[in-house]
């Protein structure tokens, strides 16, 4: 395809592919830590990637050109929405939420996030009641106690044993890691809510195991 000088570029369906894969293929896209939207928008790019490849073969025509510049608009819809999101730390891994290895109670990660707290450190308070959250599961027998656990992990275990919880315990993990590994801020209404949040995994009963048909003991 040939324009001449200071004519807009219109990508056929070649360029339009080419251009997605580009663009997804950057390392920014590879190392960050996708969210549940990015992976939602990430597969309609590779269905919109297919449609592509069909009508490489059908030759030109305004139906051809209207997928090329819709392809060519979606591209642009996902830069703007999801490069925002990105790590800009870079990091390859999302890290333990333990990082030292360490292993102290429940109760000490509470206290620890109420010190930070009252010293304005929004990040680590809610860093420390993240931990707490976890550790009192593991104390409770509710998840196995697992070396290098991640966030995300604890997110997908915990809300498996507490599903009426499970989006407050995504939000919780999404935001320790915008905050604990990303550029997010955290703030006093996120300490809040999950100060509120452990409460309420303390005083709720884990839901019983698949394939189980007795109710979980309380704990």
């Amino acid at each position: 395809m040939t324009t001449s000088p200071g004519t807009p570029l219109t990508p056929d369906a070649d360029e339009a592919r080419r251009l997605l894969q580009d663009e997804l293929a950057k390392a920014a896209y590879v190392e960050a830590q996708p969210t549940i939207f990015e992976r939602i928008l990430a597969d309609v790019l590779r269905s919109l990637g297919r449609l592509l490849d069909g009508v490489q073969g059908l030759g030109s025509g305004p139906g051809t050109l209207l997928v090329a510049l819709g392809a060519a608009a979606l591209i642009v819809v996902a830069v703007v929405l999801v490069r925002p999101r990105l790590n800009p730390r870079g990091r390859t891994q999302e890290a333990a939420v333990f990082e030292d290895g360490a292993r102290r109670s429940a109760d000490h990660h509470r206290r620890r996030s109420s010190e930070l707290a009252a010293a304005g450190n929004w990040n680590g308070a809610l860093a420390e009641l993240l931990r707490a959250i976890i550790r009192s599961a593991e104390e409770r027998v509710v998840v196995e106690e697992q070396a290098g656990r991640t966030a995300t992990e604890a997110a997908v275990q915990l809300g498996g044993m507490f599903p009426s919880l499970a989006p407050d315990i995504a939000w919780l993990a999404d935001r320790f890691n915008e905050t604990h590994y990303g550029s997010g801020t955290a703030t006093a209404d996120d300490h809040r809510r999950a100060a509120a949040l452990d409460a309420q995994l303390t005083a709720e009963r884990p839901a019983a195991p698949r394939g189980t048909t007795t109710p979980a003991a309380p704990r």
